[in-house]
């Protein structure tokens, strides 16, 4: 029998459950497991009698719950929805606006190339100057190895673009720091799923991830778009 009055057999008890989750979380005790089942974070199965039988999955969901709330002070209504959202069948049925990327665009190339600061110049066309002006306002930021990958090209070769209208590097700073905050929220988001001990969790985070950011390029071009409106009308 274990410390809550019934066999183990049938998967974990409370206790059992308890014991696995302190090591990692000294605050945690029954009756907060208890009170995160009653708000429908874990869901355990119940014998006959009445007993909670938890599997490692009910497990991990705790695990997660509680990093959630300590590492990132999430309320347990976001948890709730990262856990249900975590648990769907991947979605591809995103809301297709033209000219935004799709979820592949997020994907993560098996290698990516890497290129030193001449083949970057030569197939970005861009000068040393701009370049310097571009990596001192973090428009461009080179690895850690001092190369650069394909989409820095993108980048340097679209600010060339815009430069022929009059704007300059250190106009876009606003641009870098917009797209930190956007990252900066979706690192939030998911951070607490790749912590997961689950094989498949890093799976899911990684789908969630991709399709956040679809849905973040998307929010911020309809937002230009429906600004732009009121410039043209104006």
């Amino acid at each position: 029998m274990t410390a809550a009055g019934r066999p183990q057999r049938g998967g974990l008890s409370i206790g059992a459950v308890l014991s696995q989750l302190r090591p990692e979380f000294p605050d945690v005790t029954i009756s907060k497991i208890r009170f995160l089942e009653s708000e429908g974070l874990v869901r355990p199965a119940r014998t006959a009698s009445g007993y909670r039988q938890f599997t490692s999955a009910d497990v991990e969901r705790l695990r997660f719950v509680l990093a959630a709330q300590r590492d990132h002070y999430l309320p347990l209504k976001v948890i709730k929805q990262q856990l249900d959202t975590a648990e769907e069948p991947p979605r591809r049925a995103l809301a297709a606006v033209e000219g935004v990327p799709t979820v592949e665009h997020f994907e993560q190339p098996s290698s990516t190339s890497r290129l030193t600061r001449e083949e970057f110049l030569a197939q970005a066309g861009i000068s040393k100057t701009m370049l310097a002006d571009l990596e001192q306002y973090g428009i461009i930021r080179a690895g850690a190895a001092g190369f650069y990958d394909p989409d820095s090209v993108v980048v340097a070769t679209t600010v060339r673009a815009m430069t022929e209208y009059g704007i300059e590097p250190r106009h876009l700073r606003a641009f870098r720091a917009s797209a930190d905050r956007e990252v900066g929220l979706l690192e939030q988001i998911v951070t607490p799923m790749y912590r997961q001990r689950d094989p498949e969790a890093r799976g899911r985070a990684d789908e969630v991830l991709r399709e956040l950011a679809v849905l973040s390029v998307t929010l911020h071009t309809l937002l230009v778009k429906a600004g732009l409106r009121g410039v043209a009308g104006g």
